[in-house]
């Protein structure tokens, strides 16, 4: 829905654009489903209050329109984990953010620290029992079962989406499960930019193609 920034509070989000969204959500009377891997109260920041499901944190914190969680509320990382994720960032030059529900390394100002830094994220998954995404230039530790094909399940089950053909629209690594998500219930995946996916069955070329294509 916006360009990509160099840090993740640098992003341009136009003024307008939850009015937007609940202008498309009436149209699709109801259907519409923000999935995001950032938390929902970072989400809410920057859009302003929302009244249609939404499922931040790569899809664990799942919220319906009417605001009913669909699903347990996750925990937080553990304070250990969050200490050494703030220290690796710090040694490393790279940038930390804390979440609501993880703890992401940002290397895109670094990108000769890639593979450290997914080591470093992997081998502390590990040893705590939390679970690593991965996307563009970024590596978070988060709490198992974290999802969009998740999310896409917990929605589908439920009005107004049951019964739907679901279309999940994407630009990153972890919206893959979100394309898997959708064919599981006959829909499909439109993946957004030059990144190669593997689940996607169309593509937009940018973030202009994709608010063209919705008309918002």
């Amino acid at each position: 829905m916006v360009e990509i920034a160099s840090d993740p509070d640098a992003i341009l989000v136009p003024p307008d654009m939850g009015d937007r969204l609940r202008v498309l959500r009436d149209r699709l009377e109801g259907r519409l489903a923000l999935v995001s891997g950032r938390a929902l109260d970072d989400v809410e920041r920057h859009l302003g209050r929302l009244d249609l499901a939404r499922a931040g944190s790569h899809g664990l914190d799942r919220i319906h329109a009417d605001g009913r969680p669909a699903g347990s509320i996750p925990a937080p990382l553990p304070d250990e984990v969050i200490t050494k994720l703030r220290h690796f960032a710090q040694d490393h030059g790279l940038l930390f953010e804390l979440k609501t529900h993880g703890g992401a390394l940002h290397y895109r100002q670094r990108p000769e620290y890639e593979k450290q830094a997914q080591a470093f994220a992997a081998d502390l998954a590990d040893k705590h029992g939390l679970a690593v995404k991965r996307g563009k230039a970024v590596v978070e530790l988060v709490r198992p079962g974290a999802s969009k094909r998740g999310a896409v399940e917990a929605f589908m089950e439920q009005p107004p989406f049951v019964g739907a053909m679901p279309l999940f629209i994407g630009d990153d690594v972890t919206d893959e499960d979100g394309f898997a998500g959708a064919a599981d219930f006959g829909g499909f995946g439109i993946a957004v930019g030059e990144r190669p996916s593997e689940r996607a069955q169309y593509r937009l070329d940018n973030v202009a193609a994709v608010h063209h294509w919705l008309e918002i």
